[in-house]
């Protein structure tokens, strides 16, 4: 099935004013800001421009950067797709809510409908919540995102790769490696329901236009309310799919493509939000929901020197580019260095619109005083690096960061897979324990515990204390302070 066509009937559609979801609203908005967060997936610390990034620009991003706050201490809230989605919009450590990993499409269970999303904390202000992309936090209809607090929904309800495995050799997947993905289809959703499947490269390569222009229908809707929209993009997760318009344009071929053309798209946002008179008070918050992976070669992205990459607790798998404009509020071309994440954005979208926080216990904080360059702010002197199901594999405070002995992925000593195809890794490499200087060491190679004792007595004992209320399955210590997924 080719979605290109389809892709421009809905854009024509657009332009003759028929909406996608629905009707257009009428009435005013009421000064509260508009929030767009935009998520990417699998792209790694070191894949904008403005972060490093070779072979390709990205000139979007880099204004938005020029006019926002970028951060250089930024981590997701664990470093694979499920997890750290239920973390940004619950605010918690995805443990905390029960999600761990990446649910498959065989899945019995999602992201609790008690729990409260950031969708939920808006929607008290009177937000119109729209949510574009890939979900992966429950594929069956209790899960999906209209019943965790939005209003409308079109995407994919779980990663790209998996689909179904008849090789027709346009997938770039080894039959090896498809037969472990077998799936019963990829749909297309739009609110509850499916109206078509993905089923091959030619029709991935239309999601990133696909999303991007469904983006923009919803701010031109909702220009006249505030709005929440959570646009979670499919790519640069694996296999790599591109549009005619930025094939072959990058110098870092298939990979370079896609994250030029990512740029493309928030650079439509942001000209459909100066077209309606919305940039001024509207905060767009760029990140990603864990570092690359890796072992796909040149179709994986760089973690700028970072150790390791998805699926483990290092910088690398979790670090994260992160930039955040709001032009009434964000002084331009700033940097904060200071330590932040995902699970921080909840409680700052609930303080910036005096919203109530969710009744459940979270572990976000609000970070808005770092947006508004605060001298002396700093909210976030800790953060946990949870792994597995429940696995308390390091801890950081300040700039140490003690990594407790561990089973977990490595890809060091492999050969990089290429054009698509993985290469191995290994899942249960027996890391061992090491205190780490960040500020000195960011790629996590020197292990100083031995010169700085007090150090790891003291971040021990504030581990100790998170084990008290998380648990920790490599100590076999278990709480009730872990709720439930929803079944």
């Amino acid at each position: 099935m080719n979605i290109l066509p389809q892709i421009s009937i809905g854009f024509s559609l657009l332009l003759h004013g028929i909406n996608t979801f629905g009707q257009a609203n009428t009435t005013s908005n009421n000064n509260q800001p508009n929030i767009i967060l935009i998520l990417m997936d699998d792209m790694g610390y070191g894949d904008l421009s403005c972060y490093g990034s070779t072979g390709y620009k990205t000139p979007n991003l880099d204004r938005m950067a020029k006019t926002g706050i970028r951060f250089t201490n930024f981590v997701s809230a664990q470093a694979v797709c499920s997890a750290s989605r239920a973390g940004i919009l619950t605010g918690c450590y995805p443990n905390r809510v029960g999600i761990s990993g990446a649910l498959s499409p065989s899945a019995e269970i999602g992201l609790n409908p008690s729990e409260t999303t950031i969708p939920e904390v808006l929607k008290q202000k009177g937000y119109k919540t729209g949510a574009i992309g890939k979900w992966h936090l429950g594929h069956l209809r209790q899960f999906l995102p209209l019943q965790q607090g939005f209003d409308e929904y079109l995407g994919l309800p779980y990663s790209n790769d998996m689909w179904p495995v008849a090789f027709d050799g346009t997938r770039n997947i080894p039959k090896e490696y498809a037969r472990k993905l077998a799936y019963p289809e990829l749909p297309l959703i739009k609110n509850n329901d499916k109206i078509r499947e993905i089923k091959t490269l030619e029709d991935q390569s239309g999601l990133t236009t696909l999303y991007t222009e469904t983006a923009v229908d919803f701010i031109n809707r909702n220009k006249k309310d505030p709005f929440f929209l959570y646009l979670a993009h499919s790519m640069p997760h694996v296999p790599l799919a591109v549009s005619s318009k930025f094939k072959g344009k990058s110098q870092q071929g298939l990979y370079g493509d896609v994250i030029m053309e990512i740029d493309w798209s928030v650079g439509e946002i942001m000209k459909a939000l100066e077209k309606s008179g919305l940039e001024k008070n509207t905060l767009i918050v760029f990140t990603s929901d864990n570092g690359p992976w890796l072992n796909y070669g040149n179709n994986a992205g760089s973690t700028n020197g970072l150790r390791e990459g998805k699926g483990a607790s290092f910088e690398g798998g979790q670090r994260v580019p992160c930039i955040i404009k709001w032009p009434a509020q964000i002084a331009g071309g700033t940097i904060c260095n200071k330590l932040s994440s995902t699970i921080d954005l909840l409680p700052t979208f609930a303080a910036i619109t005096k919203s109530a926080l969710p009744k459940n216990k979270i572990d976000g904080v609000n970070i808005l005083p770092l947006l508004l360059g605060e001298e002396n702010a700093n909210p976030r002197e800790t953060f946990l690096y949870y792994y597995r199901k429940n696995s308390l594999e390091g801890i950081r405070k300040g700039s140490w960061k003690l990594v407790f002995a561990h089973p977990g992925r490595t890809y060091i000593g492999f050969k990089p897979g290429a054009d698509g195809f993985p290469g191995p890794v290994n899942e249960n490499f027996q890391f061992e324990e090491g205190l780490y200087d960040l500020r000195r060491d960011p790629g996590e190679r020197y292990d100083v515990k031995e010169y700085y004792p007090e150090v790891v007595a003291e971040l021990k004992k504030l581990a100790d204390e998170a084990r008290l209320d998380l648990g920790d399955d490599i100590q076999q210590v278990k709480r009730d302070n872990v709720r439930e997924a929803g079944h």
